[in-house]
């Protein structure tokens, strides 16, 4: 695989010497356009990031949305998901992650694979002076104030085999691109914060790097939406369901908590779940005389359309924060970057 992952590198760095030289024209949009992205495939905490980054803008008094590309939606083109009051779009025709977003926070949403015409459109849709663009590092046509890209810590002390680009390991782009993000989080999720190797230091600048972690909040009743403390479903013997990119994080999360985790359904990443999955996990909750269901946020989005299929069976969602380091200086770098409400 290795003389393909040479031939994406060359394509990378081609890419990205002709956005640098003004070959490749970035349009700018009548707002703030703040990207939240990462460098490489898959499971480094974006949605959490833009959960917290659009409600602390929202907090501030911000006229706030987040535009994705919805990924494996079952659907083309630029769609309004929310106007921040009503959910306009089933989440099969949007996406988990943003359906999640624009249901959470209550502000405006919407998907588009191309990010100009999307972000023109939305403006033309809502009145906004802000928007946050989920999993758009690589997307350079559009102008961003500032970009954040998140890195999964376990993926810095992986093997040299996976730090290799594309196809042979999980690149996007090399970690020189690193020097064109403005912010720079080491996720480390529930795990122990380590010591960076020493060959990441010429790729990150001190003064842009952060780290961050998530915060366990609690589950919460997937059909009445009512709160219970992780620490009530202890000793208590669970069906895990989920399909995310890196479900590592979330099993960690369980097992530090005491709970039960043994039984447990991994479906593929944005699993797109229909009949057949959910009588699966019918079918493995009484084959396993589990007590309850344990899933995730973003599943739990996707699975609240088989409600009545699943009304026999209690499910619960884990609901995570993302908690920064130094939180001050990073949220005093988002407001002075987005702030008076004006566009330069």
């Amino acid at each position: 695989m290795s003389p393909f992952t040479l031939i994406f590198w060359i394509i990378v760095k081609v890419r990205n010497c002709l956005f640098d030289n003004g070959i490749f024209n970035i349009t700018k949009v009548d707002a703030k356009v703040l990207s939240i992205g990462n460098i490489t495939v898959g499971g480094s905490g974006k949605t959490p990031t833009v959960l917290y980054v659009s409600s602390f803008l929202k907090s501030h008094g911000l006229k706030v949305g987040v535009l994705s590309r919805g990924y494996r939606r079952d659907s083309k083109g630029y769609k309004l998901v929310s106007d921040g009051n009503e959910i306009k779009v089933p989440v099969n025709i949007c996406g988990d992650e943003i359906y999640m977003a624009a249901d959470e926070l209550n502000i405006p949403a919407a998907v588009s694979e191309r990010r100009v015409e999307g972000a023109e459109k939305f403006l033309k849709d809502i009145n906004l002076d802000t928007i946050v663009l989920d999993d758009a590092f690589q997307h350079r046509w559009i102008h961003r104030d500032l970009d954040i890209v998140l890195i999964d810590q376990r993926f810095v002390i992986k093997s040299n085999c996976e730090k290799a680009m594309l196809p042979l390991g999980h690149l996007r782009e090399p970690f020189s691109s690193l020097k064109r993000a403005d912010v720079i989080i080491i996720n480390r999720k529930f795990s122990e914060k380590i010591e960076l190797p020493y060959w990441i230091n010429k790729y990150i600048d001190d003064a842009k790097l952060f780290f961050a972690s998530y915060e366990a909040v609690g589950l919460y009743d997937l059909k009445t939406h009512n709160f219970f403390d992780i620490t009530e479903f202890q000793g208590q013997k669970s069906l895990v369901v989920c399909g995310i990119a890196k479900p590592y994080s979330f099993f960690n999360v369980l097992e530090k908590n005491k709970i039960d985790f043994t039984n447990k359904l991994i479906f593929t990443d944005h699993q797109a779940y229909a009949e057949k999955e959910v009588q699966l996990i019918r079918k493995k909750f009484y084959d396993t005389n589990a007590f309850s269901v344990v899933t995730t946020h973003k599943d739990a989005v996707k699975l609240t359309n088989y409600s009545k299929e699943l009304d026999d069976i209690d499910i619960y969602y884990l609901k995570i924060a993302l908690k920064i380091e130094n939180k001050e200086k990073f949220e005093s770098i988002l407001i002075n970057k987005m702030n008076n409400n004006k566009t330069n």
